[in-house]
């Protein structure tokens, strides 16, 4: 066969037609499914609103909604379906990752965490690069967190249903005053991690690696010398933690590793269970313990064989 100007043309027109027909049209026949999945529900007015301001700003090219069989991070325990889309025009599946994958987001938060988040991500999330969006003002921000609420639909519902009604509970603990704040906090815990030690001894070295923990993480609320006023603080209520008012309340090192790792739902502070693995929570709570309680357990009784790796 000769590379005539002919077979060079038609070759291109049967290249171009394969790919249009692969990408085009076999996934508009294999993807016509419009009934609904088992979690969709129609948006509110609201929730249609913030949508428009997050197509708006472009949010979708470093966000996108849509879970995968090989994801593991928020939302990887459900996989997207075709249904939970009907009413979107356009679906919003996004390609890129820049930012976390938001399709199941509704719930992960309330409501004010993400008012601070979209004044100022830095705010939640010391070492986000998300652009801030102050400049909306607060109508906007609270319709684009409407949208965002909704990212999940009646999944996002349920998740929503148990923020509020931990909200409340955990703003009448706080307003009760910080002695039935602190006893209601540690309550929360499980029996059997309120009495486990951190396991791992304070040293120079993981009290550094706990400080740089703390500033990627929690600067952002619980502010540089942990009272709780960090620039978050205006937006949250109840306010971050002082950590100062855990001194002499018997706070163990389980009880900080618990409530880093799981979060506290219905405030502000998120779960760190997907961000940070088990020595670093340690570390952290550790750190915490050290400079701002001025109490420590680590590595007391009762503890078990020390790592293979310890100093």
């Amino acid at each position: 066969m000769k590379m005539t100007p002919l077979a060079i043309l038609v070759g291109s027109l049967v290249l171009l037609m394969t790919i249009v027909f692969v990408v085009v049209i076999m996934p508009w026949f294999t993807t016509r499914d419009e009934a609904p999945s088992d979690i969709f529900r129609a948006r509110t007015a609201a929730e249609e609103a913030g949508r428009a301001t997050y197509i708006a700003n472009g949010c979708v090219y470093c966000h996108s909604q849509s879970i995968r069989t090989i994801d593991w991070g928020i939302g990887a325990e459900r996989i997207a379906q075709a249904g939970d889309y009907i009413a979107d025009r356009p679906i919003l599946l996004g390609s890129q990752r820049t930012g976390p994958d938001l399709s199941q987001e509704g719930g992960e938060h309330p409501d004010d965490w993400h008012m601070a988040h979209f004044v100022n991500p830095r705010y939640a999330r010391p070492l986000s690069i998300m652009p801030a969006f102050a400049f909306l003002g607060k109508d906007d921000i609270n319709t684009l967190t409407a949208y965002v609420q909704s990212l999940g639909l009646k999944d996002a519902d349920n998740r929503l249903k148990r923020q509020t009604f931990w909200k409340e509970e955990s703003i009448l603990a706080y307003e009760a005053g910080p002695v039935e704040n602190v006893d209601w906090l540690h309550h929360q815990v499980p029996e059997g991690w309120r009495n486990i030690p951190n396991p791992y001894p304070t040293s120079e070295a993981g009290l550094a690696r706990g400080h740089k923990i703390y500033q990627d993480f929690c600067l952002g609320c619980h502010g540089p010398i942990g009272d709780g006023m960090g620039p978050a603080q205006p937006y949250i209520y109840p306010p971050p933690l002082n950590f100062t008012t855990l001194k002499g309340r018997g706070v163990s090192g389980g009880i900080l590793y618990y409530q880093i790792m799981n979060g506290i739902t219905g405030t502000a502070m998120p779960y760190f269970k997907k961000d940070l693995e088990s020595e670093k929570i340690w570390e952290v709570g550790n750190y915490v313990a050290v400079y701002f309680i001025n109490e420590t357990d680590a590595d007391a009784e009762p503890k078990g064989i020390d790592a293979a790796y310890e100093p």
